[in-house]
């Protein structure tokens, strides 16, 4: 059955954001299909620039919503 998974990156630093999510992501339960990232606008846009350009291989596609605080990964399904 597939879930929703959501990561909250307020408080990050740029380099503590990108370790969690690569931790994050790489402990993912393998039925997990989609990630909400929540990154904020209201203190500045460098974690969601950091989330917007971030690469990592099970990340299928990337929907930037009408809520510019969030970003949502597509997980490939293997």
């Amino acid at each position: 059955m597939a879930y929703f998974f959501s990561i909250d990156l307020h408080g990050h630093t740029i380099e503590s954001a990108k370790k969690y999510m690569d931790t994050s992501l790489k402990n993912l339960p393998p039925d997990v299909r989609e990630v909400e990232v929540i990154h904020g606008f209201h203190q500045g846009t460098a974690l969601r620039d950091l989330i917007r350009r971030y690469k990592h291989p099970k990340i299928e596609r990337k929907i930037l919503g009408l809520n510019q605080g969030t970003t949502i990964f597509i997980i490939k399904s293997k």
